[in-house]
């Protein structure tokens, strides 16, 4: 009996172990989308040494005539099922109904950012979802400052509602007094202030335990 009593224990704690890495991930999620997404432009960049950041855009790299497209558009579709799962996660630390509702805008950036790989450069939705998953991130961005108000959080009120303010000025304001030179360096501003929202959502959430 004692030897299936320790048998037990060994197996309730792997299992214990199990769920407690799988819950970090989860919590992670926001965060290994926005690792991938920059991995899969660098891979694919070096895939095809003719991608220059000043001349093309990032979504050339999964163009047909590109050198193995494939990868660009799977590691898009990848990062965008995770970053799906981290608005589950989201929603299921939300305490509130705006949170909720929050969580839900970021599950569609989600979907958007891996139609950009279903529909890669070349096709005719691709304009369209490329450009909305930064508007629907943008969106979400907003949205989360208004629950942030609501529920207390100051410190994400504060970050987010200057995310939301300062990122599209700061992109206006380049374009005002330089010109972006092409879409590529436009797409990686973009990029990096939604990987800095990402990242208060975790540090922000990720706290929270999952009952």
């Amino acid at each position: 009996m004692v030897p299936k009593a320790l048998e037990r224990r060994r197996r309730t704690g792997l299992w214990s172990s199990l769920g407690r890495a799988l819950l970090m991930l989860w919590r992670l999620a926001g965060i290994l989308a926005s690792v991938n997404a920059w991995l899969t432009i660098a891979i694919s960049a070096y895939l095809n040494p003719w991608f220059s950041i000043w001349r093309h855009a990032f979504s050339d790299l999964g163009a047909p005539q590109a050198n193995m497209p494939w990868v660009y558009n799977a590691g898009l579709v990848v990062s965008g099922v995770l970053g799906c799962l981290f608005s589950l996660y989201l929603l299921h630390a939300a305490k509130s109904k705006v949170e909720g509702f929050s969580s839900s805008l970021l599950f569609v950036a989600g979907i958007f950012l891996a139609l950009i790989g279903v529909f890669p450069s070349s096709t005719r939705p691709h304009t369209f979802v490329s450009t909305w998953f930064f508007v629907q991130m943008w969106l979400c961005f907003i949205s989360y400052t208004v629950a942030a108000h609501i529920t207390g959080r100051k410190g994400l009120r504060s970050s987010l509602a200057t995310i939301s303010v300062t990122g599209p000025l700061g992109a206006l304001l380049v374009e005002i007094l330089w010109k972006w030179p092409s879409v590529a360096p436009l797409e990686a501003y973009g990029i990096v202030v939604v990987n800095i929202g990402v990242v208060h959502l975790t540090l922000e959430y990720g706290c929270r335990s999952v009952q």
